[in-house]
């Protein structure tokens, strides 16, 4: 998956799941860890950076 398809992909999902986003995307690389698809894992993991970075900074 290139870096247009994870940007595509992370803003559906965020518009789909909301704040759920991310935690989904974490729950989804774990799950392909653990099966041993690494490629896919890796896919997700690219999506979960993608929806941190478009959630912003943390305010306090």
């Amino acid at each position: 998956m290139d870096a247009i398809q994870t940007t595509q992909y992370a803003r559906a999902l965020m518009q789909a799941r909301g704040s759920k986003a991310i935690a989904e995307a974490a729950q989804r690389m774990r799950e392909n860890e653990a099966k041993g698809n690494t490629a896919e894992a890796e896919n997700w993991r690219r999506i979960r950076l993608a929806l941190a970075e478009m959630r912003g900074p943390h305010q306090s």
